[in-house]
């Protein structure tokens, strides 16, 4: 069994990994910001951490034997906030993990490094990233190929779904999202509809990563469940959550230009990955928490990536950002963090 460093586990993808692990007998560390949240309740060895706060990282890498590197700003819009504190989280960090660790780096990309593109797409198919977090990704990849070979790189698809018990709601997403609105608004607005999507139950993150976190696999992998126009997400709504939804479809030209199509094959032959989770189970988990009446408000800004970083990035553009962000920083120096079962 390995010691495994979660950067960034505190998070959507992270908190089920990390159940995941130490269910397999892992030695388990979340190292996390608490960026998006105010608390870490679980029973696993936490850090409270920036990993641009190498000397206080570093201890941590020390001690491990494999990195499994979720720490990064996520999201198109997210990242456009601030390019240059997106390109040092997202890509010089991982340069200095390449300098002072080398021990398993299992690393997420995305599927979006394809941008619009009109085939099926496999590992060898030509990127096209037509945003900065696409364009940021690609140049982690090419890190690491060049850097560290042994790594793992998995191409996320399109997440959905739910995490762990303790992890936040994620609306920003396309099958979420869509399944808010027809729950609370009885609509659904699909901007052209046509375009393709890759799709993966956020489960399944770990039920790939879980298996090699000691492994010899390396390369990149494409990882997903399926491929889906928009508008067949929007009608499988509908056909889940009950009649009477409206699916108005819009033919405006919208921002997000992605269309693409992927193929998991090779994750599914090389890896032996197999999904646990589908995209209907996605589905059915965020109708069941608006049914249940779980969410008291799901227009909050912590339900969006973009959203609850605006205070931080750009404190000035909404009412009272500035003092969001002073009250957080203050939180964070008030006593040094240290490991501890929270």
């Amino acid at each position: 069994m390995a010691n495994v460093l979660i950067p960034g586990g505190a998070g959507y993808v992270g908190g089920w990994l990390a159940d995941r692990a130490v269910q397999a007998g892992h030695d388990v560390r979340v190292y996390d910001l608490l960026l998006y949240e105010d608390r870490y309740l679980k029973e696993i060895p936490f850090v409270a951490g920036d990993v641009l706060e190498r000397e206080r990282l570093r201890p941590h890498l020390d001690w491990a034997d494999t990195v499994v590197w979720l720490a990064a700003l996520v999201g198109d819009p997210a990242c456009a906030l601030d390019p240059a504190l997106t390109g040092k989280i997202n890509l010089e960090s991982l340069g200095w993990l390449c300098d002072v660790f080398d021990g398993r780096i299992v690393f997420p990309s995305t599927c979006s490094v394809y941008g619009a593109q009109e085939t099926e797409l496999d590992e060898s198919a030509p990127t096209n990233p037509l945003s900065l977090y696409a364009e940021l990704k690609l140049d982690a990849e090419e890190l690491l190929m060049s850097r560290r070979p042994d790594s793992l790189v998995l191409r996320l698809a399109t997440l959905a779904g739910m995490g762990d018990t303790y992890s936040r709601i994620r609306l920003d997403l396309v099958v979420n999202l869509l399944v808010m609105r027809a729950k609370l608004v009885g609509e659904m607005q699909v901007f052209g509809g046509a375009q393709y999507r890759p799709l993966l139950h956020v489960r399944d993150v770990a039920t790939c990563v879980v298996p090699h976190l000691e492994s010899d696999a390396a390369g990149i992998y494409n990882l997903g469940t399926e491929n889906a126009t928009i508008l067949q997400v929007a009608e499988r709504i509908v056909a889940r959550v009950g009649d009477g939804v409206d699916v108005q479809r819009v033919d405006t030209p919208f921002q997000d230009t992605r269309n693409y199509r992927v193929s998991f094959r090779k994750a599914e032959d090389e890896l032996g990955y197999r999904p646990a989770y589908s995209i209907d189970d996605a589905i059915d988990e965020i109708a069941r928490l608006i049914d249940e009446g779980r969410v008291k408000d799901l227009s909050m800004a912590a339900f969006s990536n973009l959203e609850a970083l605006r205070p931080f990035l750009r404190p000035d553009a909404i009412p009272l950002g500035r003092e969001i962000r002073n009250a957080h920083q203050l939180a964070r120096h008030a006593s040094p963090p240290e490991l501890a079962r929270s």
